[in-house]
């Protein structure tokens, strides 16, 4: 079993612009490299776990999410940084694409995109983080059974809690959280 860090995609890894699916406009966030680098070199899956509710609103294709993956696999390359994992929900219950417009289990809060790229990917959750910065991110990464960071960059609007939604750490960036995430496991080990 290998051990992971699933990623937000909009406002976590990449700038939030909604619902964009133009490779032009895509690029790695700042102050994000270091840390994905440092996670990368200790072993760390890194898997994009991404709700895309265009699809289901009618915005984009999901055809079209694969250039966005495409360009995401190159700019980290580019970084020598891997992708090893690029998971989408596409759906929404209040969609007005058929087939799209359905309350599914995948959609963050909801575990089922990070349980089914643990169970393609052969991943300890346990041994498992989920980085995001809102907390349907957090409540998604802690009912698959990981640790949680929230990057705390002003994109959170619904500060309600429940028993899910309490992060292991709040960072302002993809480098603090690897910092905190690889100071928390070498506590563990100590």
């Amino acid at each position: 079993m290998r051990k992971a860090v699933f990623l937000d995609k909009d406002g976590t890894l990449i700038p939030d612009i909604p619902y964009n699916v133009d490779p032009a406009l895509i690029q790695i966030q700042k102050n994000a490299v270091q840390g994905l680098r440092e996670l990368q070199s200790r072993g760390y899956l890194l898997i994009i776990i991404s709700n895309q509710s265009g699809v289901a609103q009618g915005r984009f294709s999901e055809h079209a999410l694969n250039s966005v993956k495409e360009k995401l696999i190159e700019l980290l390359g580019k970084e020598q940084i891997q992708l090893d994992g690029f998971y989408y929900c596409p759906h929404h219950p209040e969609g007005t694409v058929q087939g799209y417009n359905i309350e599914c289990g995948c959609r963050k809060p909801n575990a089922g995109l990070i349980l089914k790229a643990a169970a393609d990917l052969r991943v300890n959750l346990t041994e498992s983080w989920m980085i995001g910065d809102i907390l349907n991110d957090v409540e998604a990464g802690n009912r698959a059974g990981c640790r949680t960071v929230l990057i705390d960059n002003n994109n959170e609007t619904e500060w309600y809690m429940n028993e899910y939604r309490k992060p292991d750490f709040i960072v302002k960036n993809i480098n603090e959280a690897a910092d905190k995430i690889i100071n928390a496991v070498i506590e563990v080990e100590k």
